[in-house]
Parts: structure tokens; sequence; C-alpha cells
């Protein structure tokens, strides 16, 4: 199938880049049933091109001449605004459909003035596009296109009540689609309450990881992590890895450690100010950084050509997380290999995402580092109190506390 067959605007197929040539499966599939404006649950494994999923419909939609916010979608994180800013923009601009980034890290004045010019597709973080509504400094009062990208994250409690809140400013007469890798069962409920009869879809089976995602999984010592990543770096070669971190005072010890060893490498993470988290991505995306340790910020939605490796310093406690780490390499038709460091005390985690991802995901040793650290066994290694000595000793106390003085 190509892209002509999508029922798109000659305009907009005029406009797509040399190097997409024909839809994914997921873009078979969502393009149109949102063409038809029906609401829309659209599941598919990371790296599949949900993106122009979900943002071809849009520019086919939006009318360039009209000047006010016609569609709007709204991501999770600052990086993944960027990816998607930078994605659709390469088409946009040729249409003359106005683009305007809405997040954190970066000045609203600038933001504003950019809207004022007449914005016709806004992509935002839920915190920052609140945050101007309730001051009253945009509208969506003519919005008729509501996306919600990595819908997992978006319904979860974290975002869930500004979300909320958000759609109180769109039309009650709007489109809604969503868009995610995942989607936990628990989350459903609240997807049904923004949904008017949505059509589902699904490019893949649930909750799934790509195929051409080599996964291996080591059981080492805690202690052992950093000396079995750098091992493993050298033995390997790659010329670009991506280090998952759940902890950012980790990030960073972890970066320095490995610059000691005399790897480039850096940390990223929440408390980082937004020009150094984008000069860091930069960095990367130019070869110019070997390394980098992330915490989950970066779990969703960067895009990075040909990434070889992704490791896993430790597990995720949330198992969606696993998928959408491992899903940053082996992108768009791509292989790559992702690697978990697996300690005694994860593997309730590492169940959680078995159970997840209906995948065996066996634990291997590496025989340079043998494993001497043991399970725990539930007990614990203090005796059993005496309650009963406990009160009496303290009524002993008490009563030497409070005997009258001779």
């Amino acid at each position: 199938m190509s892209f002509k067959q999508l029922d798109l605007s000659p305009s907009l197929l005029a406009a797509l880049p040399d190097s997409i040539k024909l839809p994914t499966k997921i873009q078979q599939l969502a393009i149109p049933i949102a063409l038809q404006n029906h609401d829309l649950l659209a599941l598919a494994q990371t790296g599949s091109g949900k993106t122009l999923a979900f943002g071809l419909p849009l520019l086919h939609t939006i009318n360039p001449l009209l000047a006010h916010i016609q569609a709007l979608v709204i991501v999770p994180t600052r990086e993944l605004a960027t990816q998607v800013t930078t994605a659709l923009q390469a088409i946009s601009n040729p249409l003359n459909i106005k683009l305007v980034t809405l997040c954190g890290g970066t000045s609203q004045t600038q933001q504003l003035v950019r809207i004022d010019n007449g914005a016709q597709l806004i992509v935002a973080t839920p915190g920052r596009l609140l945050d101007l509504l309730q001051q009253k400094r945009l509208t969506l009062d003519q919005t008729k296109q509501l996306v919600l990208d990595e819908a997992d994250r978006l319904l979860e409690m974290g975002f869930w009540p500004e979300l909320q809140k958000i759609i109180e400013f769109i039309p009650v007469t709007h489109q809604t689609l969503l868009y995610s890798a995942t989607l936990p069962a628990a989350l459903e409920y609240k997807a049904a309450q923004i949904l008017q009869q949505p059509r589902r879809v699904e490019a893949h089976s649930i909750n799934s990881v790509v195929e051409s995602i080599e996964e291996r999984l080591y059981l080492v010592n805690k202690g052992n992590k950093a000396k079995v990543l750098l091992w493993l770096i050298e033995q390997n070669q790659w010329p670009q890895v991506l280090v998952f971190i759940s902890a950012r005072d980790s990030a960073d010890s972890f970066a320095k450690k490995l610059r000691k060893a005399g790897l480039n490498a850096s940390a990223l993470h929440g408390e980082k100010d937004q020009l150094e988290r984008q000069q860091t991505l930069k960095d990367f995306h130019h070869g110019k950084l070997q390394v980098i340790v992330a915490t989950d910020v970066l779990a969703r939605g960067i895009h990075i050509d040909a990434l070889p490796a992704v490791i896993n310093l430790d597990l995720p406690a949330n198992a969606p997380v696993y998928v959408h780490r491992v899903g940053r390499t082996a992108r768009e038709g791509q292989t790559g290999v992702a690697i978990s460091l697996v300690s005694h005390g994860e593997i309730d985690a590492l169940n959680a995402i078995r159970k997840l991802t209906a995948r065996e995901l066996p634990l291997a040793e590496i025989a340079e580092f043998p494993v001497t650290d043991k399970p725990a066994s539930g007990q614990s290694k203090r005796p059993p109190r005496d309650k009963q000595a406990n009160r009496r000793t303290a009524k002993r106390r008490n009563e030497k506390r409070f005997k009258p003085r001779s």
C-alpha cells in the first residue's frame, strides 16, 4: 500500500520527505479511520511510525488559511515534544501550517509570540499548556482534534488531573486520538471516559517488544553493575549506547565513573535544565557523545537513528517502562540489542515484565563476573522480638522512674 491509497491530499503527499516511502502498519490502519473523523485508540510498538500515524491526518485536515489553533497534540515529556515537532515540521512548513511547541524550560514569552502569529497546530506538555490556558493567554475554543501521544503515561495519576482540566477548554464536539505502545488494563477505563464510540486498532500485540530487538538479561551482583557495564561497552565496541537507570543521583555517579574510564559520557535527567538537556541530546544525535546515562525521561519517544544498544542498569519498577526503554533501539526496521543487568533484588520486577510482555526472558550469567550474592530468603536477619519481654522491661523502667525517693 502507498500513501496515495490512504486518500491524503495531493499537497500533503508532495510535502512528504523523500525518506518516507511506504506507510507502516500502524499508519495503514489508523490514518483512514482518523480521516473519517472517528475517535481512535491505536496501539503499536515503539519505533513503528506512530507520529505520522496521527500527524498526517492532522495536517491533512488543518486549513492553513484559518489563523487559530485547530489541532492539539499532548505528550508527557519535553523531549518527546521536541521529537514530534521535528517530525511534523518537515511536512507542515511546505504546507504553510504554523506549528508551535509549548513545554516547560523555555520562555513563555517566545512561545506566546509564536501563538499570536497564528498557530494552527500545537504540540505541548500538559503543565505548560494548562498554565497558559488558566492565564487566558491562549484559547482552544475552535480546536477540533486532540491527540494524546504515549497515552498510557498521560492517563496515569501524575498527568490525569491536568489532562481532565485541559479537555474542559476544548469544545465538546471534537475528535480524540489516543496512541501508545502499552496500555495496562487498569488505564483503559480512563481512556473510555474521553473517547466517544472509538475505533480500536492494534498494529502489534499489546505491550509487545519489537522482534528485531535482541534481548539479553544477565544476573549480576548488585555491586558489580558498573564493572559489567564498562566490560560490555569494551567488548562490543558500540559507537553509541543509551543506558537507563531509575535514580537521578545514580545517573550522575555512573556517568562520572564512565568518564573516569575514558568514555565520553553524560547524564540526562529531569534535574538538568532544558538547554543542557537539549545540548546533550544534540551531541548524542551527532555522535559527539558515546554514552548517555538517563533516567526514564528518555524512555518515551526519543528517536536516535541506528542506535545499536540500550542497557538497563536496573529494571524499572513499572513494567511498561521496560517496553519503552528497550524500544529506543531497533527503530523503523533497524536491529539492535537491549541488555538488562538484573540483581537478585529485582526478580519481582523481572517477573512483572515477563507477565506484561508474555515473554520468557531467561536470565544468563557472565563467566567473567560470577554471581556471589544470594537471593533474599524473605526472613528477617534479626531475631523475632519477644513482645512480652519488651513489655516487662518497659514496665520495670517505668516503675523505677516513678518510684518515690526516700
